[in-house]
């Protein structure tokens, strides 16, 4: 069922894609204000929109997908349209966890990405991955 028109509540696909623009400000060690000059909007307006208070045009998600230099879809990642009754269109979170998303917010997980991005040499970066993830696998396998 499509969401009442006069509901105060922000919209699922608000909530995800302001998730989404905070998770890669934080990665890139952005603040709120940076980004909000870069655009020409207050840091409150971006604290509204990783709320998802308010919804974002198209051709601001534009300008955050150049800021934060990924693609308009990174947005929308870990989201799929299903259709329901009356061919109203719900929006569901992907096979994804919550507590993932709650994994991927931790400080903790924030530096280590921070930390792997300021890599600049690609196959240094990916001896750095291949190693977390062998370890991983390792841990799994105790």
């Amino acid at each position: 069922m499509a969401q009442d028109k006069t509901d105060s509540a922000p919209h699922p696909v608000d909530i995800h894609v302001g998730k989404r623009l905070r998770l890669r400000r934080t990665i890139q060690g952005l603040s709120q204000e940076v980004v909000g000059n870069a655009i020409g909007v207050t840091f409150q307006q971006i604290q509204k929109y990783e709320r998802g208070a308010n919804r974002m045009g198209s051709s601001r998600l534009f300008e955050f997908s150049k800021i934060l230099k990924v693609p308009v879809s990174y947005f929308f990642d870990g989201f799929e349209a299903q259709v329901g009754e009356e061919n109203d269109y719900m929006m569901a979170e992907s096979s994804s966890p919550e507590f993932e998303h709650e994994q991927m917010s931790s400080r903790e997980t924030m530096e280590m990405m921070r930390a792997y991005y300021k890599i600049s040499s690609p196959r240094v970066r990916k001896s750095v991955f291949d190693l977390v993830k062998n370890l991983a696998e390792r841990e799994e396998d105790q």
